[in-house]
């Protein structure tokens, strides 16, 4: 096997950069998902909750986003090492290796994942429930803004060939071909 790329996306771009563009990127979501949801839901009432539980939500949703990469892969049965610890004594953080060479469809499936499994039954609900959608919205947003690594890995998976294998590296994928 040779390696045709090895993709680290931080190491290209750098994490200041992409955090930046992480977090305009959900705030621009936001604000275009926002007006014409407001103008659809125009003459409901908007539950309120408070400040606590949208906190608690938005904390745990890094968490939630991670486990939604872990899920294609467990349904895939592929070999996983995954680590979790507790941060400052409620914080999950997660992380995961693969174990074995992955295909490039179950790469792209599980680098989409949370897209698929997040942000776009939260973008129906949001549409569904008028009384949430502002919360549900930014949860999705906040998502998406979450996304923006996962799409940039995408993309170069998309553009290796059709045959190749991933190897997942500690921050970095080998795209491999024979």
């Amino acid at each position: 096997m040779n390696c045709w790329k090895t993709v680290n996306v931080s190491r290209e771009f750098g994490l200041n950069r992409i955090y930046m563009i992480s977090f305009l990127l959900g705030l621009l979501s936001f604000v275009f998902l926002y007006l014409p949801l407001s103008m659809i839901h125009q003459s409901s009432n908007q539950q309120e909750y408070g400040l606590l539980p949208l906190l608690l939500g938005l904390l745990l949703l890094p968490a939630l986003h991670k486990l939604m990469h872990i899920v294609p892969l467990i349904l895939a049965n592929k070999r996983l090492k995954i680590k979790w610890k507790i941060k400052m004594g409620l914080l999950p953080i997660f992380s995961y290796r693969s174990k074995s060479r992955l295909s490039k469809k179950t790469s792209v499936l599980s680098l989409l994942a949370p897209t698929m499994l997040i942000t776009l039954p939260g973008l129906v609900t949001s549409f569904v429930y008028p009384d949430y959608f502002a919360y549900i919205l930014l949860f999705s947003c906040v998502n998406i803004g979450m996304s923006f690594t996962d799409y940039l890995y995408a993309y170069h998976v998309i553009k290796a060939p059709r045959r190749c294998i991933i190897e997942n590296a500690n921050d970095e994928f080998d795209i491999l071909i024979s």
